[in-house]
């Protein structure tokens, strides 16, 4: 069976797009709400008969995709094709407000996700089914692949710790759908919402060779800006981290968040020293060393050395063995390890929260950091405190799955 994502459902279902009607509809999307045949989901929507679109939202990066680098905001606008109104998410404001609500009766919730607990996109979910909780709104999440697939990984965020890159105690990889997720916050938040999830249809999440992403049946298109591939994706609960970190992510290069590097890096002691501490959490990916230089963000102009995570071929990439928070875990510790000196962490207001590591917001306490920077710990230290979290959160999650693995 081919796979269909909600959208499309959505559109070619006439029993489905029949119960808008007569209900003033507002969608929120971002450039990767496309159909089958990459129509944006607006247009799509603005195309069927009986639908009455009255406003659209735009999370971070914008509706069609507006903003290029990380953290900058967008204003609001008038559609100029549909001559509606456009609400940013990622602006002035991070929830809808009361004159924004005020504009429709059902929100369609159409965002691509990346599977990965720090994505925005999450935490904007979260706020628009408590907005309609509190406000009597119906949400419908047409739902779409997580890319990265079921596997779960990475300490949970902790109490206190929660910020617009953690809406709530997951793991960094949690192996949910946006409508999965949806499900999960009404019922541990206890929300009184009218949700509706568009299921997807055909999709197989353990199977070969997409383990999550459908390859061969469907497009990608970028979510933001720096996700340009199904292999970013993969990395991405792992090299995330170094948007913490003093190291580049390959921003402002062409394999933004594959790549790890610096101008002072020694890459062939680095991949010793990781070899030696964990050779258990290299599995499933290849390390290739290299070189590149980013034209903007960290090190721009500057010529840096690294290392590339190769999870593209099906004779090295293992979905089952490959752990991306460990490995940049790993890397991290080895740098210290063999350079206690190096400036690892950065220090800066990240996603509005200050007096916090931005490392300790992206991983959701300071637990992570401290393991790098104590060098009397092990693998087995982090390995035991990961593996219970995962654990529970393997448990935690079975209540919100909607497709078969």
């Amino acid at each position: 069976m081919s796979v269909k994502f909600g959208i499309d459902r959505l559109v070619e279902e006439p029993a489905l797009h029949r119960d808008l009607s007569g209900r003033r509809v507002a969608l929120l999307a971002h450039p990767a709400s496309v159909t089958r045949d990459l129509t944006h989901s607006l247009d799509a929507l603005a195309a069927l008969p009986g639908v009455k679109l009255t406003a659209a939202f735009g999370p971070q990066h914008g509706l069609r995709g507006d903003k290029q680098d990380n953290m900058v905001e967008s204003p609001d606008y008038t559609d100029p094709l549909h001559g509606i109104p456009v609400f940013s998410l990622y602006g002035t404001v991070r929830r809808p407000t009361a004159a924004m609500l005020d504009t429709f009766d059902l929100l369609l919730f159409d965002l691509q996700d990346l599977g990965c607990r720090i994505y925005t996109f999450i935490t904007t979910l979260r706020y628009v089914l408590e907005e309609g909780a509190r406000t009597g709104k119906s949400v419908w999440v047409l739902d779409r692949p997580n890319p990265a697939g079921r596997p779960i990984e990475g300490l949970a965020l902790k109490p206190g710790w929660e910020s617009f890159v953690g809406a709530g105690p997951l793991p960094m990889r949690h192996g949910l759908t946006l409508g999965e997720l949806a499900r999960w916050f009404v019922r541990t938040l206890r929300l009184n919402v009218d949700l509706r999830v568009i299921e997807m249809t055909g999709w197989e999440p353990g199977a070969a060779p997409g383990y999550g992403w459908p390859l061969g049946e469907r497009t990608w298109v970028n979510p933001s800006p720096n996700a340009p591939n199904l292999w970013m994706a993969r990395c991405y609960a792992g090299s995330v981290m170094l948007e913490g970190t003093t190291l580049s992510e390959g921003r402002g290069t062409t394999r933004p968040l594959e790549v790890l590097g610096a101008p002072d890096l020694d890459v062939p002691a680095l991949l010793e020293k990781m070899e030696s501490f964990a050779p258990q959490w290299l599995e499933g990916c290849r390390l290739r060393p290299c070189t590149f230089e980013p034209t903007f963000h960290k090190h721009a102009g500057k010529l840096c050395a690294g290392f590339q995570v190769h999870v593209e071929d099906p004779l090295y990439y293992g979905h089952e063995r490959f752990r991306p928070w460990r490995l940049f875990a790993l890397a991290f510790k080895a740098l210290k390890l063999i350079r206690p000196d190096y400036p690892l962490w950065r220090d800066f207001p990240y996603e509005y929260e200050s007096g916090k590591l931005a490392i300790d917001v992206i991983n959701g306490s300071p637990l992570l950091r401290e393991w790098v920077d104590d060098p009397t710990t092990t693998a087995q230290d982090l390995e035991s405190a990961t593996a219970a979290d995962e654990a529970a959160w393997a448990q935690e999650r079975r209540g919100a799955l909607l497709y078969s693995s």
